[in-house]
């Protein structure tokens, strides 16, 4: 019983289950979203389901649907999740110091506990 525990409680599994149960419902939004997309742009240009698309006798429309709605669904993600997320990031987390943002002094200090740890530590 004390393995299952470790299991359960090692690492970030609530989290993962979490994160999992988040994108099922995420998942099934978007793809509420693109069917509203899909049904305007049918509304405007007439269906846009290809499934019974067969240019010389080759059954390709059902791919070309999958294709147009694969299409969307990127740039519904894109520009409805990605994009506000990164600027949401951009705005309200700060951005940790690269080494070239780092003082002189830093820089400095590095160097030395650097040396220091590469004689043992005696001085």
């Amino acid at each position: 019983m004390k393995g299952f525990k470790d299991f359960v409680m090692r690492g970030n599994l609530v989290e993962l289950a979490v994160a999992f149960v988040m994108a099922a419902a995420f998942a099934t939004l978007v793809t509420a979203f693109v069917k509203i997309i899909m049904d305007l742009i049918g509304k405007l240009g007439g269906t846009p389901d290809f499934s019974n698309y067969k240019p010389g006798g080759v059954s390709v429309g059902l791919f070309l649907t999958a294709l147009f709605a694969f299409v969307i669904l990127a740039a519904v993600v894109y520009f409805f999740v990605v994009k506000p997320y990164e600027a949401a990031k951009a705005r309200w987390v700060p951005s940790t110091p690269t080494d070239e943002a780092l003082g002189a002094d830093v820089a400095l200090l590095t160097e030395i506990r650097d040396l220091l740890a590469s004689r043992g530590g005696q001085v």
